[in-house]
């Protein structure tokens, strides 16, 4: 048997359902929220089931799952959109709210946001 240590940070956050899981409750918090909610003013439902499925698939491969990104790179994903550092303390705020919901170990909680703040370079201008 594979101990806890041994496993993927994908496995440990509940493999593709667990992650999904997350998203969508990640997108319904920053999605609704006053200040950066409107990144995504104006998307149609198309568009964000397509948000959806590109986040999912960049954590799950970013994660040590068995996906593939097909997405763009994070710097030109979010180049131009003007995201500055208040909005990046909401956006990692919503992110550790969602981990707490989810009851997601203090390790892996670390590990996630940990990996968000290495693509803030990437994202906020």
């Amino acid at each position: 048997m594979t101990s806890q240590e041994e496993k993927s940070l994908y496995e440990r956050l509940g493999g593709y359902d667990g992650i999904f899981a997350a998203v969508d409750d990640f997108l319904d918090r920053v999605t609704s929220d006053p200040q950066i909610g409107v990144y995504w003013k104006g998307h149609s439902n198309d568009s964000m089931e397509r948000d959806r499925q590109l986040i999912v698939d960049f954590l799950c491969e970013a994660s040590g799952g068995p996906a593939h990104y097909r997405g763009r790179d994070m710097k030109t994903s979010h180049e131009g959109l003007g995201i500055n550092d208040p909005d990046w303390k909401i956006f990692m705020d919503h992110a550790a709210a969602m981990l707490d919901h989810f009851e997601v170990p203090r390790q892996e909680k670390t590990e996630v946001l940990d990996f968000f703040t290495s693509l803030k370079g990437d994202i906020v201008e």
